[in-house]
């Protein structure tokens, strides 16, 4: 992974060898990048091997590097201080990295012959449309899918649907009761908003029904229990379970009106997947699961007549797994669509995308696939648990129709690049269409990288007007150095300047600067795909962005009067332009050539 490092780790066991006559394993070498206060570029330390020289931490670092310089043509120099080692890459190595990385497309990874990594996101329910929450879960889903196609993984994106329970009769409920036939084509509104509409609804019935209920003298819980609203929507569950035609036919076709909405969100966000599952196919298998359990008697049935599992000796509490009345929950589904999984792709790994509101959730499913019921797939469930999005007047609820609506997210971003950027004066060259192109780039790439420059595991606060800032960490300001960068090749084109040739210089220390910061990249790539975190190649992309827009202020480029120094600077800046592009396209973001 570590070109340099690698290399250096290889002649500081010879030099071990050659020195103490002592074997040491690669295991123990601790080789890092050199602080910035100190001299360098990569540091040794050098205290695991004072055992074998029989002198101190400085000495012992004297020694080996100058048994090292001897031996490698990579290194130029190095320095000690206390028990560290720090080296530095001579220039004739750092412009050999710099011939074969400018040709690079940054694929450092080659894909291998192995077991799929199925990663699970979006995971929507039909009884409502796509929300700023889903749109952090589908952006951190699909970078990271990206992210570990380009480690060389092999990659199934899938997305559950949550097409059946309580809270979709809900909706269907609330739009018997109170839509007198309305559907997409007569309202003018996409189905899944529809639907949403009729979610609503329920809640805003259901609380009339319970105040009205206490009114009569009912408690609150009994009230809560007995709103006939609620009664019809669980009766309604009942009877799809059951396979009632009416109500299977009544469900099947407002799930289609909201799976056409969810296409067109998907669509403008740039989602896709390999295989899209739905609970009411799977459900059945995990009820399979739950009645083996029980016949085993891994499972019991509590004396409600619902079927549960004893946990508390593994520190958690007991877990239903069937209702009283038979239906599944969400534990139910899940059993049997991992299970579905296991022998479709017999997978290495099965990522969950889900909020951490649903640790619990996924620390019971893992226990019960693994520990209790002994599949050993069981032991490859990762749950990517990730923090809320929240906004500046509170917490986002469906059911009160409080959430920041996805589709119209989209369209606020598009419509605020647009007057940014008209207000900007930097559309007067682009055609009507042109333009329409950018706002869209510009905006959905803001939206994008405000919410993956954030580590998943925090909660983050979403702000519209700091999202599209030009000269912030922000995906406008990314792309318009891609634009810069773009249009000075253009001018050098123009002017006839060979870029490609061959050159034979030294690299000067601000350039080689910005070689190091590009050196770092297939680091990061690969601690990305290992830690699932995009948030690390967003902030480095906006550090070598940041790093190049000082460059390009304080240096000439186009007007540098030597020769070699111009094509070396020129040369330097489409290496770069490439890697934004490849790095925000890791992250689902387009960068223009004009801006």
């Amino acid at each position: 992974m570590k070109i340099f490092e690698n290399t250096i780790k290889q002649v500081l066991i010879q030099t071990i060898n050659d020195l103490y006559h002592q074997t040491v394993d690669e295991k123990n070498i601790q080789i890092s990048q050199t602080r910035k206060e100190f001299t360098g570029d990569f540091t040794i330390v050098v205290f695991p091997f004072v055992k074998f020289s029989a002198t101190s931490p400085e000495a012992t670092a004297q020694q080996i590097g100058e048994t090292m310089l001897k031996k490698t043509d990579i290194l130029s120099a190095f320095n000690v201080v206390k028990g560290f080692l720090n080296l530095s890459v001579s220039q004739h190595a750092w412009f050999l990295f710099f011939q074969t990385i400018k040709t690079s497309d940054f694929h450092f990874f080659k894909p291998e012959n192995q077991a799929p990594c199925v990663v699970e996101f979006s995971s929507p329910n039909t009884n409502k449309p796509l929300h700023l929450g889903h749109v952090r879960n589908n952006l951190l889903g699909s970078a990271i899918c990206n992210i570990l196609e380009n480690n060389g993984f092999n990659v199934k994106r899938v997305n559950l649907v949550n097409d059946r329970g309580i809270h979709i009769c809900k909706s269907m409920v609330a739009w018997l009761k109170l839509g007198n036939g309305e559907t997409p084509a007569s309202s003018g509104m996409k189905g899944d908003k529809l639907v949403g509409k009729y979610y609503v609804a329920f809640d805003r019935c259901y609380k009339e029904e319970i105040q009205q209920l206490i009114q009569s003298g009912k408690t609150e819980d009994e009230a809560k229990q007995e709103a006939p609203i609620l009664l019809a929507a669980q009766d309604m569950l009942r009877k799809w379970e059951n396979g009632d035609k009416e109500v299977r036919d009544l469900w099947q076709q407002m799930n289609e009106w909201v799976y056409e909405g969810f296409e067109q969100t998907y669509n403008r966000l740039g989602i896709h997947f390999d295989k899209i599952y739905y609970e009411s196919e799977t459900y059945l298998l995990g009820k399979d699961i739950v009645a083996q359990g029980l016949a085993n008697n891994i499972f019991y049935r509590h004396q409600d007549g619902s079927v549960r599992i004893d946990l508390t000796q593994d520190g958690l509490d007991e877990k239903i797994l069937l209702r009283k009345d038979g239906t599944s929950v969400y534990m139910t589904q899940d059993l049997g669509t991992a299970s579905l999984r296991a022998k479709e792709f017999a997978p290495q790994k099965m990522i969950y995308v889900v909020g951490n509101e649903q640790n619990y959730h996924f620390e019971v499913l893992k226990l019960i696939l693994d520990k209790k019921l002994g599949f050993e797939w069981g032991k490859n469930i990762f749950h990517l648990s990730y923090g809320m999005v929240e906004l500046p007047n509170g917490k986002m609820k469906s059911r009160e129709g409080t959430v920041v609506d996805a589709d119209d997210l989209m369209q606020e971003m598009y419509e605020v690049a647009k007057q940014n950027t008209t207000e900007l004066g930097k559309i007067d060259q682009f055609s009507p269409q042109e333009a329409q192109q950018l706002f869209e780039m510009i905006g959905l790439g803001a939206l994008k990288y405000f919410i993956l420059k954030v580590d998943p595991k925090k909660n983050m606060l979403f702000n519209p007007d700091e999202s599209v800032d030009l000269n912030g960490n922000t995906a406008p300001f990314i792309q318009y150095t891609h634009a810069r960068i773009c249009s000075l090749l253009q001018k050098a084109q123009e002017q006839n300047m060979d870029i490609d040739q061959n050159l034979n210089c030294e690299i000067p220390a601000a350039e080689l600067e910005l070689l190091k910061n590009i050196y770092d990249y297939r680091n990061v790539l690969y601690q990305a795909g290992e830690d699932l975190n995009p948030a690390l190649i967003a902030n480095y992309t906006y550090n070598l962005v940041k790093q190049y827009n000082q460059f390009y202020q304080s240096n000439k480029i186009l007007k540098c009067e030597d020769n070699e120094l111009r094509i070396l600077r020129l040369q330097l800046s489409h290496l770069i332009a490439k890697l934004i592009a490849h790095a925000m396209n890791l992250l689902g973001i387009d960068v223009p050539e004009k801006m």
